[in-house]
């Protein structure tokens, strides 16, 4: 019998031992679990050939725990992807972790973190220290409205690291600085590397204009993202984002840009620009959402699975640049399925275009792809119980709205639920 990962064990268990606690004077606990049975058509996918893939996708557990009126906070999220898409999820335009046109299912362990919080006067401080965001950029695409995530994921997001987070709000200022470990997870069951805890250091500042509006600025200096024992090329990125949600969390929106520059000791390489776009909106059981991006990813030499690129990456492995540019369409009906589950079929249809953006170049993604146009069509349901989908990198007191897109809270008997820090749109 094959042993499960020990990064699963890990969290399996911590995350079993919150709602143990949760007996605790003013505590507040929410429990949840989600996946989504899905079908993706792709075409073409490759070669001028199209594919056709079925998956159990975003598999996930979590609990949340607020103890002593949340002046101590417990967040805990273990996710399956590394059991159930292995060879990862089709994407069109995504890179990250050895994947390329595949999205790579991320780590068994995918978030664990401790929060203390503490108001006084007019403010109010907060320290984090465990697994999961550093305080940059936007918010975890599984947490947003569509299925597909946009090819901006790691520009935009730096997940999935052993992080301290210390964060301070005042009026309607939020301000966040953190020290995590620069290197990406290498697999679904990877930790970590002790060797390289720290390494790295990302700020972001947010204003609150009024309660369901939200402006964002981050910084992040990151060390050898892709190889993990250290001396690879490092990256300087940037993000800003407006996000805007309605009272009645009925109508949601997003603009964001974000860019990464890599940098080979201190001489800049290359640099990748992302600009997005997304809206979504609910009308009793019936919702919709529209995402158009624009971003610039790295074309990497793949292996005999063209699905797959070395790990690490070698300076001598980069083909070039392309732009991808995409049009993304959804719609969903979200149905009660009794004893506190929902279940949300739903349709996503996306058009493509990619080009070449930086010459010279070895990578023509005409000849690759056979087009330069690509089609995706997803069908699927997503089954959700109880909690809400947690709002990923927003800690303690830099945690703003507290609702959401997809599901809301429901009260369990024998616990105290609500909204907890961290929830969203």
């Amino acid at each position: 019998m094959t042993l499960w990962p020990k990064s699963l064990c890990i969290g399996l268990v911590i995350t079993s031992l919150i709602p143990r606690i949760a007996d605790a004077q003013g505590a507040r606990l929410e429990v949840g679990a989600e996946a989504t049975g899905l079908l993706t058509r792709e075409s073409p996918a490759i070669a001028g050939r199209d594919l056709t893939e079925g998956y159990l996708t975003q598999p996930i557990v979590m609990a949340s725990l607020g103890l002593w009126n949340d002046a101590l906070a417990l967040k805990g999220t273990v996710d399956f992807e590394g059991l159930t898409m292995k060879r990862g999820e089709l994407n069109a335009g995504i890179v990250g972790e050895g994947y390329i046109d595949r999205r790579h299912p991320h780590t068994y362990l995918h978030e664990l973190v401790a929060t203390a919080k503490r108001e006084f006067g007019g403010a109010a401080i907060s320290l984090t220290a465990g697994k999961g965001f550093a305080p940059f950029g936007t918010d975890d695409p599984m947490s947003r409205p569509s299925e597909k995530y946009p090819i901006n994921h790691h520009l935009a997001q730096i997940l999935e690291r052993a992080i301290g987070v210390g964060a301070i709000r005042t009026g309607r200022l939020i301000i966040e600085g953190a020290l995590f470990n620069g290197d990406e997870p290498e697999s679904a069951g990877d930790n970590p590397n002790h060797a390289r805890y720290w390494d790295s250091w990302s700020a972001r500042a947010t204003f609150l204009p009024f309660s369901q509006g939200e402006i964002q600025a981050s910084y992040a200096r990151v060390k050898s993202p892709e190889v993990a024992t250290g001396g690879g090329a490092d990256q300087r990125k940037q993000s800003a984002s407006i996000r805007l949600e309605d009272a009645q969390h009925s109508g949601y929106g997003l603009l964001e840009w974000a860019h990464t520059d890599e940098y080979a000791g201190g001489e800049k390489t290359l640099g990748f620009t992302s600009l997005l776009a997304e809206t979504w909106a609910k009308y009793e059981a019936l919702s919709g959402a529209i995402r158009l991006e624009s971003t610039q990813r790295p074309d990497e030499e793949r292996l005999s699975d063209p699905f797959r690129t070395a790990i690490p990456s070698s300076d001598q492995s980069s083909l070039g640049r392309s732009r991808w540019t995409i049009l993304t369409g959804r719609v969903a009906v979200s149905l009660q399925a009794g004893r506190g589950f929902s279940l949300e079929p739903f349709a996503e249809v996306a058009r493509i275009h990619v080009a070449e953006d930086r010459t010279p170049a070895t990578f023509n993604p005409i000849q690759f792809y056979g087009s330069s146009q690509i089609w995706s069509l997803s069908v699927g349901a997503k089954l959700s119980f109880g909690m809400a989908h947690m709002r990923m990198g927003r800690y303690g007191v830099a945690s703003t709205e507290r609702s959401s897109t997809k599901m809301g809270g429901m009260d369990m008997p024998g616990m105290k639920m609500g909204a907890m820090d961290g929830s969203h749109h």
